[in-house]
């Protein structure tokens, strides 16, 4: 009876260990004693390969030296594992995540809005908030929205957009010309140099 309160009291606490682990991992890894294959080829934590053999034995190896049995390579044969420290390796490539994510620009598309009729200010306003978005380095979608009997004049919209456009082309570069999607005319402006 005693033995079996030990064994739960063990298990236990490698489930607590087990969840640590796999919570700071977003790829899921077979670790100790989830890995249950006939056969493995073990590599040590400095490289250095081990040789085939079964599972239980590596796993015997890394409680040996108080680190942990990680399948690398499942669908190898016979699957390779190796000897590390699963939470230090874990940590080590989730901060790599992290930085690659710091040093990453993600390019959004903004959106202007203007109608046939937009007066000379509000088109120079529009004109300036498209600029600062091309110098961020985001897409920009400009679109030219008709209402009623706008509809028989699109070709006001049309060189509304081509005039934009003209007036970005030091900072952007027109994707298509202007198309007419039901009551709307788009383009689409791709900054020329991303922010640094």
């Amino acid at each position: 009876m005693q033995s079996r309160c030990f064994y739960c009291a063990s298990w236990m606490a490698t489930a607590a260990y087990f969840r640590r682990c796999l919570h700071i991992s977003n790829v899921t890894y077979q670790i100790n004693e989830e890995i249950n294959d006939k056969e493995i080829r073990l590599i040590d934590e400095d490289g250095t390969q081990l040789g085939i053999m079964s599972s239980k034995e590596a796993f015997n190896i890394a409680v040996e030296k108080e680190l942990d049995l990680v399948k690398i390579a499942p669908s190898s044969n016979p699957p390779v594992c190796k000897i590390m420290d699963y939470g230090k390796y874990r940590f080590e490539q989730a901060k790599k995540e992290k930085e690659a994510r710091r040093h990453q620009h993600i390019v959004e598309v903004k959106e202007i809005r203007m109608s046939p009729g937009i007066g000379e200010n509000d088109f120079k306003v529009k004109l300036k908030n498209g600029s600062k978005f091309l110098k961020e380095g985001d897409r920009l979608k400009v679109t030219v929205r008709f209402r009623g009997r706008e509809m028989a004049h699109t070709d006001i919209g049309e060189k509304l957009l081509v005039k934009f456009a003209d007036e970005c082309s030091e900072l952007g570069v027109l994707d298509k010309n202007p198309k007419l999607e039901g009551r709307h005319m788009s383009i689409f402006l791709t900054p020329k140099q991303a922010k640094h």
